[in-house]
């Protein structure tokens, strides 16, 4: 048992990090090979509209699958609904391009990298169904090691191809054909190993009802990436891609803070949703306080850090990327280190998510994302017109702490609620 733990945490934690470094090491090497330009529209194309179309793709859906061990859905529905989603963002992508380069904001090699782009994101969103019917068999590891498998041959071949070609546009034609032989080679073929019988059945109605289960999960994950990146669609609008690739850069930290986050996070949800369940509501209010503790300190030590090596770090930065950059960073790094807060206001906000979610909440938390992505709108393109980058790195911290203090509160009433419950 020990050795089945330890292999799935192993290949989950691998595949995890390597898909959440992908984004920055490609940033970087993008920036690197094909210039400032590229490197803001790759950055833009792949870490923002890329990952909300993912998000689409997604739809939330994962959790229900990976839970459903009675099978109330089988995994033919689960893909049938995925690959409907997945569609769903195709389209949303095209409309969403072609109104910009028909307006005339983005030129058509812009349009056609950014589509690329979102189209190997969304296969990310595909294949993730895949790996997630490998932990509903019990072998969580298989769905990691595709994962991983399948992460690092794409930027294999990505970067391979642009360090050959030095056209970001042809690599990102081969990251797409990438995907497509690395979904066949893996994640198809790893679920195969999972199960003998896999049901493919499809019957009426219930690739609906998977949606109508999953709608409100869907849309507070959609308007919360949009409030996480709302100032990333404002700096590339206002600001070109030159700007968006130095915010990109500047951005990335916030990916090892909600990460390392987040490994502090999930292990106890299980205990947490127990003892809310078993309303032993001493034990949840326990744990909960020595986990904000927890991240507490790390907000601390990572803002800290960010004031004393920012400079340096951002030094070091425009080194590895080239001349070409040469105090393109330094001078932000008091932005970097208002990022940095923001990432770890944002990590103490999805730590009151989970609790509200174990209170089910849901409609709450929904009512805070939309209240927040309405700020969000009006708050970013305020900012990042009237300040540039600082601008937009206030911006983003500003939503971090409107979305932390809301949970919180929220947070604070649903367990009070349990209190007199229990009382």
């Amino acid at each position: 048992m020990n050795k089945s733990i330890n292999r799935d945490l192993f290949w989950n934690t691998a595949g995890s990090l390597i898909y959440a470094l992908s984004s920055m090491i490609l940033a970087f090497f993008v920036m690197r090979v094909a210039g400032a330009s590229d490197g803001g529209i790759f950055g833009f194309g792949f870490s923002t509209f890329g990952q909300q179309m993912f998000i689409v793709a997604y739809f939330g859906i994962r959790p229900f699958q990976i839970t459903d061990v009675s099978n109330e859905y089988s995994f033919g529905e689960y893909r049938r609904a995925r690959i409907l989603s997945s569609l769903v963002a195709v389209f949303i992508s095209a409309i969403f391009l072609s109104v910009l380069f028909f307006s005339g904001e983005y030129s058509a090699y812009k349009s056609m990298v950014i589509m690329l782009l979102a189209l190997s994101k969304t296969a990310d969103g595909f294949a993730d169904v895949y790996e997630s019917e490998c932990q509903r068999a019990g072998k969580l590891y298989l769905g990691g090691k595709a994962l991983f498998l399948r992460t690092i041959f794409v930027m294999a071949v990505f970067m391979t191809a642009l360090w050959l070609t030095k056209s970001l546009l042809a690599a990102a034609v081969c990251g797409v054909l990438t995907q497509i032989i690395g979904f066949f080679s893996f994640n198809a073929r790893f679920l195969g190993e999972c199960r003998e019988n896999i049901s493919t059945v499809v019957k009426k109605g219930k690739c609906l009802k998977i949606f109508k289960d999953t709608a409100l999960l869907f849309v507070s994950v959609f308007l919360d990436f949009y409030v996480f990146s709302s100032v990333k669609y404002a700096i590339d609008l206002s600001a070109g891609s030159e700007a968006s690739g130095i915010f990109n850069v500047l951005f990335m930290p916030t990916s090892f803070v909600y990460l390392v986050a987040n490994f502090i996070i999930k292990p106890f949800m299980t205990t947490l949703a127990s003892a809310y369940e078993l309303k032993d509501y001493g034990k949840f209010s326990e744990i909960s306080k020595k986990i904000k503790l927890v991240i507490a300190g790390l907000i601390v030590v990572c803002v800290l850090l960010a004031f004393i090596l920012g400079g340096p770090v951002l030094k070091l930065g425009e080194l590895i990327l080239g001349g070409e950059y040469a105090g393109s960073l330094y001078p932000h790094r008091y932005a970097f280190a208002v990022i940095i807060a923001g990432g770890g206001f944002y990590a103490m906000a999805n730590f009151y998510y989970y609790l509200l979610v174990i209170m089910r909440k849901q409609k709450s938390i929904f009512a805070v994302y939309l209240i927040t992505a309405v700020i969000a709108l009006i708050l970013s393109d305020l900012a990042v017109s009237g300040f540039g980058i600082e601008g937009a790195a206030a911006g983003y911290c500003i939503l971090m702490i409107i979305l932390m203090i809301s949970f919180c509160v929220l947070s604070r009433w649903g367990a009070k609620d349990g209190y007199e419950r229990r009382d």
